[in-house]
């Protein structure tokens, strides 16, 4: 039986120097100020407009603990860095919110050449894709509040060429990943436009994970139906002969979610507290152990005691801790003490590594930012195992 801590803060930093290790202790210090985050992540991108010399200040700062580098050689580096560790990688190509088919079609052929970079390494198993980086939102939107857009029943004949050519990209994706051997994790979207990512995703495990997985669709356990939805997935992928593929998150758009369906007057799809999405992701995380021959899942969470259910749920049932249908993942910069120390146990597990230009990874910079300081405490427990490791080093 494996034992695992995620105390051992010698495993969780052994990949940083000293100086790396006081750098992110500056960093997290900083965000534990109360009015810094709110401030930072409203001023931060007005900065960046105005052409201030910030760049060199972000990039050496919040940049460099969240994200990889600006292309993909830089970002190779600390590929190779975590590899020595036994931390695999899964690739972010970090572009969001550019509309337009000409951007449309850049992005599908970016997420081809990151695939084709992916296939060539063998520490990066996964790359991750947003449909939002190459559909137009208002089209998901309209499909989403009409599904039998898609049966054309409508004769939207405008908006069914435009879905084609999303559908296509998306095929084009898929299949360059499933050539060279790659797993692709599609990433969740607000409640008002899932529904056609979610049609959409289950037609590419359709067609791609027979025998191998390559696809994988995200799910949010603070939608109080998405529990519900897993079951679902399982019950269509057994149907038509498919194994499913699902990467298991909590949730990123809570406050969004929240104020908008308040503002038009329908009921939220947000749990009504934590416990309750505590309660759906456990259950949601022993469904998949329960059904782990036909569902291959990745538990992407930094909350430890879901973690550790995972390890002790498996060992229960006597099966490997590297079972080919398990993976474990955390985002880079963050919650080391969880994913370094699972490697050593012998899981396999990994960094979700984003990368790209400063300018267009501000918004998921800013995103990391909020979470850190919105998580009760989240910014407090990096901090505590931070200096708790400079403190040893110090002792030695």
């Amino acid at each position: 039986m494996a034992n695992i801590s995620f105390d051992n803060t010698e495993n969780a930093f052994a990949y940083k120097s000293d100086k790396e290790l006081k750098q992110s202790r500056f960093l997290f210090s900083t965000m534990d100020y109360p009015l810094f985050v709110p401030i930072g992540t409203r001023l931060t991108p007005f900065l960046m407009k105005t052409g201030l010399p910030v760049h060199g200040m972000i990039r050496n700062t919040i940049f460099k603990q969240f994200v990889g580098g600006e292309t993909l050689t830089e970002t190779a580096a600390v590929g190779t860095t975590l590899g020595k560790y036994g931390v695999q990688v899964i690739l972010d190509y970090g572009v969001e919110g550019k509309e337009g088919e000409e951007n449309f079609e850049h992005a599908t052929e970016e997420f081809i050449r990151v695939i084709k970079y992916a296939g060539t390494q063998s520490n990066i198993p996964f790359i991750s894709i947003k449909v939002t980086g190459f559909a137009r939102l208002k089209l998901l939107q309209a499909l989403n509040e009409a599904p039998r857009l898609r049966s054309g029943v409508h004769d939207y004949e405008e908006q069914m060429d435009e879905w084609d050519r999303v559908c296509d990209r998306m095929y084009r994706i898929c299949e360059a990943a499933a050539q060279n051997n790659v797993g692709v994790l599609v990433d969740a979207e607000e409640s008002w436009i899932q529904d056609p990512v979610d049609r959409l995703t289950m037609e590419m495990m359709e067609e791609f994970n027979r025998g191998k997985v390559v696809i994988y669709n995200t799910i949010q356990l603070y939608r109080h139906d998405r529990l519900d939805f897993l079951k679902l997935s399982h019950k269509i992928a057994k149907e038509r002969n498919f194994v499913l593929g699902v990467k298991l998150v909590r949730g990123a758009y809570m406050e969004k979610e929240r104020n908008r369906a308040a503002q038009n007057g329908y009921a939220s799809p947000i749990q009504p507290n934590k416990e309750s999405t505590d309660r759906d992701y456990n259950a949601a995380i022993t469904y998949c152990i329960d059904n782990i021959n036909e569902i291959a899942f990745i538990v992407a969470t930094h909350n430890e005691q879901s973690n550790l259910l995972v390890t002790e749920l498996m060992q229960a049932k006597g099966l490997s801790l590297h079972h080919p249908h398990l993976h474990f993942s955390q985002l880079y910069g963050m919650s080391d003490n969880i994913t370094f120390n699972l490697a050593k146990a012998g899981c396999s597990v990994s960094k979700y590594l984003p990368f790209g230009p400063i300018r267009d990874v501000i918004p998921y910079l800013m995103r990391r930012a909020q979470e850190n300081s919105s998580v009760s405490g989240q910014t407090g427990r990096e901090l505590g195992l931070i200096k708790k490791e400079l403190q040893r080093r110090k002792g030695k």
